[in-house]
């Protein structure tokens, strides 16, 4: 097993104390943000994959269609 520092702020270290306590410890919450952020990660490239294929198949992004869309379900 590796160890890395990191330089934290004060808020930092108190985000992380709340979060060890539900985690077990600091460690333990670093290891669940790093698995949490890849986790996003993933997602992202996901999304961005799909909008392209989607781009690519549809062609842009109508800005009228849109805004009608929004007005129609309240967004």
């Amino acid at each position: 097993m590796s160890t890395t520092t990191v330089r934290l702020n004060a808020d930092d270290n108190e985000i992380l104390d709340g979060l060890a306590v539900t985690f077990g410890s600091r460690s333990n919450a670093i290891r669940q943000a790093l698995r949490s952020l890849a986790a996003d990660r993933r997602r992202h490239l996901a999304l961005e994959s799909f909008l392209d294929a989607w781009n690519a198949e549809a062609g842009p992004v109508d800005e009228e269609a849109v805004a009608a869309m929004a007005r129609r379900y309240g967004l």
